[in-house]
């Protein structure tokens, strides 16, 4: 089994002729179906909605695509706030999922009229000093504590993570943001990453549902939404079955029925913080080999480093690589593909059966549209290249410019040492 890249040898030897590689290319075609089939796979749920997760793929363009497909936005920090403002996003169209939060980001969250989504009991009386109220929505964010399993697979472990309040901590929130002035709660909570199984959510809704009908029978409070966060994954290797959404959303309905609508619950509303699931498919790395070295293993040389793609140096993460013009060939050759970091772990595959890779090849590098350009750095002075859009008329557009040194060096704008660069 191999996985077909959503771009062309001859699409790409066109783009390649105006932006030299690296570079990240998005498929808008393959963002808006998975948008809309998100949709269908929850319209049962009338309040559904999708806060896609900024911090997968912090891009304008991204984003006011997505708004398009009635998508709102997941927030985490004041910058995503500010790209969300300025790409039109308002009000409940904001969720402000954030942790360890300074003062100033809550107050413009709730500048904005943003969801604030509180990660932590303590936050109440925090967000209350630097608010001077509390706002009428509000979140409170979720953790049972112990390990997520399904069936007897662990998939995460919830105890070990830094998010979110114990139980005996929602209830007390509740009952003290009530008493300060809430009017409409919801519950959010991020129990696995990247699941590739379509069971995850419906557990994870069902613990979520039964835990909604208690804090509303000990609290009397309104619960008016309940956030399924992420989690969702997508099939990085290309013998992964990939998540069937439908069959989620299925999921997710049935566990409704059972557990909120006998409880007079019905009119909850649902929603989501995708980021991977959305993104991740339909974006890759786009890079052209520059070396080859023979020493005790092959290498192959290419022009991208960890720097557009941190995610197989920081983690050991598989992202699968197609040699572009070569996918009939035999995968006869192991590689060690390698950026050129002062790092060893610079490497996005490591001991990879590929065809014969000669210099100048252009390689596909996949599943990069989300987390990939945006966990990108600056080490060793590399500059992060551009993002492209791959259009559903079949033309380009820029999204994102490369990066020149004056952008790396445009912090010593106060002083004449590199004004020259």
């Amino acid at each position: 089994m191999d996985k077909k890249p959503f771009v062309t040898l001859e699409k790409l030897e066109e783009i390649v002729k105006d932006y030299p590689t690296p570079f990240h290319l998005y498929d808008e075609k393959g963002i808006r179906e998975n948008a809309m089939k998100l949709k269908q796979a929850f319209a049962w749920n009338k309040g559904f909605k999708e806060y896609f997760a900024v911090k997968a793929t912090p891009n304008p363009f991204i984003l006011q695509l997505l708004k398009e497909c009635g998508c709102g936005t997941d927030c985490s920090s004041m910058t995503e706030l500010m790209m969300s403002e300025a790409c039109g996003f308002s009000g409940e169209e904001i969720m402000f999922s954030s942790n360890d939060t300074p003062p100033e980001e809550f107050a413009y969250a709730a500048k904005l009229g943003a969801i604030i989504n509180l990660d932590d009991f303590t936050h109440i009386q925090f967000l209350e000093d630097t608010l001077g109220y509390i706002p009428e929505t509000i979140s409170c964010r979720f953790n049972p504590g112990g390990v997520f399993k399904i069936s007897n697979d662990i998939m995460d472990n919830p105890g070990d993570s830094k998010y979110g309040m114990t139980t005996e901590q929602i209830f007390e929130a509740f009952k003290i943001l009530k008493a300060k002035g809430a009017k409409r709660f919801g519950i959010h909570a991020f129990l696995a990453s990247n699941t590739v199984t379509n069971e995850y959510y419906p557990l994870l809704a069902r613990q979520l549902f039964e835990l909604a009908v208690k804090l509303k029978e000990e609290t009397g409070a309104c619960v008016a939404f309940i956030n399924l966060s992420g989690g969702i994954g997508i099939p990085y290797r290309p013998d992964q079955e990939p998540n069937d959404i439908l069959v989620i959303g299925e999921g997710v309905r049935n566990a409704y029925q059972d557990v909120l609508v006998p409880a007079g619950m019905g009119d909850v509303a649902l929603c989501t913080e995708l980021g991977r699931f959305m993104l991740g498919p339909y974006g890759c790395l786009v890079t052209r080999a520059i070396h080859e070295k023979h020493t005790y293993k092959e290498y192959v040389g290419v022009d991208a480093c960890a720097v557009n793609l941190m995610r197989p140096a920081m983690y050991g993460a598989y992202h699968h690589v197609t040699v572009m013009g070569k996918e009939d060939l035999p995968c006869d050759h192991m590689y060690d593909v390698v950026g050129s970091l002062c790092e060893n772990n610079d490497k996005f595959a490591i001991d990879r059966m590929l065809p014969k890779v000669d210099k100048g090849d252009l390689l596909v590098i996949h599943d990069t549209g989300a987390h990939g350009f945006a966990m990108g750095y600056n080490y060793n002075g590399k500059l992060k290249s551009a993002e492209l859009l791959l259009k559903e008329d079949g033309s380009v557009q820029m999204i994102r410019r490369a990066e020149t040194p004056k952008d790396y060096f445009v912090t010593f704008d106060f002083c004449d040492i590199l004004k020259n660069y």
